[in-house]
């Protein structure tokens, strides 16, 4: 009787079991064929989570478009008119309070929590994308800086001038009225600018940065610095032309840039007191400058005997001058490669073997074990010390941006070695081909000033190396590595920056705006609105953010930006949607301020 019973359970399993499958059969067929609502359900679902088609985003300028109905309770309301060239940390209004001496009053100085504007900082009416490059070199729409002081100014030093409703910049400057290029041309028969081995420069004081914008003509990448509206809207003008540049200011803080990091330094009638605070300024330019770099100084005092009467200024105290900065550059162990006319350019010494400035006491070392720690550090009346094993020679423009940068393959950098380097390198081509499947115009001339907001080791900017842009590099304060030096040895250029405080920029400098990590880098240390808010103030109307970072981080990005008349779109990581890590792209709205604090 057990072994009936077993054979008859048996012939039920069989019998149940192919029954199942001839009904999930049938089934399946029939949601194939098109007739079932599971095929229907499905293919919507596929549909709109399409991760390669972005409808709704709009790359392309639409200036005319109207604006976006806001949908989203939390919304950031626009800033008064009067906000619309609004630079935080070197706002003019409060500096006048702060101390004179030592250009105190022109460094940063940001706004207490308090004090912080939470608003959306308005374009003003009539602004305009820019024009591409290289036309935006030479013409900029008034009505994006309608200032025109400088036309006046500067009128007969040919900075800048008044052609219809275009600023036109002819190329000159104080000490270059004929021209920028005929000014480099000089300076080439001294300086390598040809060969590649001249690849970043800094500019001290930069005017309207036409120094800069012809040196980019030849494959070198300046950033140019001068104090906010020291001649009005200087550095705006520079970014509006695609030219990089910071505001900034030899002040009593050390530079935001890594030790031996240019290959040229350059002031051109920058009226930078270099002979005061005992040579304070030359000893900060000797820590920025690599071994074997030049710096190049043109105007006051240089050619005093000349000038002094067109400078105003008694001629034994520009003696007194040039006698001092010839002896500091020979303390420094600068030699001196070309004076005629205007000019003079030093080359520092390639190996601190050379210089015999130790047995020197007039001339302190610095003690710092860390040169690169600068940020809101003090500047110091001392020469920064560099060993023989730093001096290699860098290879030239372009084979420097994939070459192992020599503080890799030296070890400076703790947990970076040449395999994880070159694995970011190539990991970076792979997201920036990613990125261009999603926004086609990356790459094009349609974003022209880009930053890198968590730039890491640079490759980034490496992958989207193109004539068409430049990439700023920000290497936040807070990061676990200090790598701004590797990415100036790829031949790339950046600035160390907090991001709980506002960047050194005006509004409306950038074109498209990356980072990767940042969100969470920052988690804790300050807020997640404020960070955005700035990214606001610094994008141009209708500019692009593309954000990598976790899931739930952007998710709550997106809930914070689609209220700062941002559209967004989230998509899987380029490997698929089991990574953690998304990407959410977003594009600011174009909208614009009016005369009675309303928006277009």
């Amino acid at each position: 009787m057990h072994v009936g019973n077993r054979r008859t359970r048996s012939s039920l399993s069989v019998i149940a079991l192919v029954s199942l499958c001839c009904f999930f059969y049938v089934l399946g067929a029939w949601q194939k064929s098109g007739t079932g609502r599971g095929d229907s359900i499905a293919l919507r679902v596929t549909k709109e989570t399409d991760c390669s088609i972005i409808p709704n985003l709009y790359f392309e300028t639409h200036h005319n478009r109207a604006e976006t109905t806001l949908t989203t309770v939390n919304v950031f309301e626009p800033c008064e008119v009067h906000y619309a060239d609004y630079t935080p940390c070197q706002d003019p209004t409060s500096a006048m309070r702060l101390p004179k001496e030592n250009m105190i009053y022109r460094e940063r100085h940001c706004p207490s929590e308090k004090e912080k504007l939470r608003c959306l900082i308005p374009a003003p009416k009539g602004y305009v994308a820019p024009f591409p490059w290289p036309k935006s070199r030479d013409f900029v729409p008034y009505k994006n800086v309608p200032y025109k002081s400088l036309t006046v100014d500067k009128a007969a030093q040919n900075w800048v001038q008044i052609d219809g409703d275009l600023f036109k910049f002819p190329g000159g400057g104080s000490m270059f009225p004929q021209g920028a290029d005929a000014y480099i041309d000089e300076l080439a028969t001294v300086v390598p600018i040809k060969d590649g081995m001249i690849r970043t420069a800094l500019d001290t004081g930069c005017g309207v940065a036409s120094f800069g914008a012809y040196l980019l003509m030849r494959n070198v990448l300046t950033m140019s610095f001068a104090p906010h509206d020291s001649h009005e809207a200087q550095v705006q003008f520079a970014l509006e032309r695609g030219v990089p540049a910071v505001i900034g200011v030899f002040g009593t803080m050390k530079l935001p840039y890594p030790s031996r990091s240019f290959d040229m330094a350059h002031c051109s009638h920058c009226l930078v007191p270099w002979t005061s605070n005992d040579g304070m300024y030359m000893m900060e330019v000797d820590r920025v400058l690599r071994p074997g770099g030049y710096w190049i100084l043109s105007g006051p005092p240089v050619n005093w005997k000349q000038n002094y009467q067109s400078w105003k200024r008694p001629k034994k105290e520009l003696e007194e001058d040039f006698r001092r900065i010839e002896s500091l550059a020979e303390l420094l162990c600068w030699e001196k490669k070309y004076e005629k006319g205007n000019i003079i350019i030093w080359q520092k010494k390639m190996s601190s073997t050379e210089c015999n400035r130790r047995k020197d006491n007039s001339i302190r070392m610095c003690a710092s074990s860390d040169p690169d720690n600068v940020w809101y550090k003090k500047m110091e009346v001392c020469v920064t010390p560099y060993s023989d094993e730093e001096t290699i020679q860098r290879k030239p423009f372009p084979e420097r941006l994939s070459a192992v940068p020599p503080r890799v393959s030296q070890g400076q950098v703790q947990g970076i070695t040449t395999e994880l380097y070159q694995k970011d390198t190539m990991l970076w081509r792979k997201h920036v081909n990613a990125y261009r499947r999603i926004n086609k115009l990356i790459g094009s001339d349609r974003y022209r000033n880009i930053m890198d907001m968590n730039a890491g080791l640079g490759s980034f900017a490496a992958a989207i190396q193109s004539p068409n842009s430049w990439v700023m590099n920000v290497v936040p304060t807070v990061s676990e590595r200090n790598t701004l030096g590797v990415i100036y040895e790829r031949g790339l250029i950046g600035i160390y920056h907090d991001w709980c405080e506002a960047f050194s920029t005006y509004p409306r400098t950038y074109d498209l705006i990356h980072g990767s990590g940042l969100f969470s880098l920052y988690h804790q240390k300050c807020e997640m609105e404020d960070i955005l808010l700035e990214m606001d103030r610094i994008l141009r109307p209708e500019g692009a953010v593309v954000l990598r970072d976790h899931a739930d981080v952007l998710n709550r990005i997106k809930k914070i930006v689609t209220g700062m008349r941002w559209k967004t779109k989230m998509l899987d990581h380029e490997d698929g949607p089991l990574v953690a890590e998304k990407i959410l792209i977003c594009v600011k709205e174009y909208w614009v301020g009016t005369g009675d604090d309303s928006i277009l």
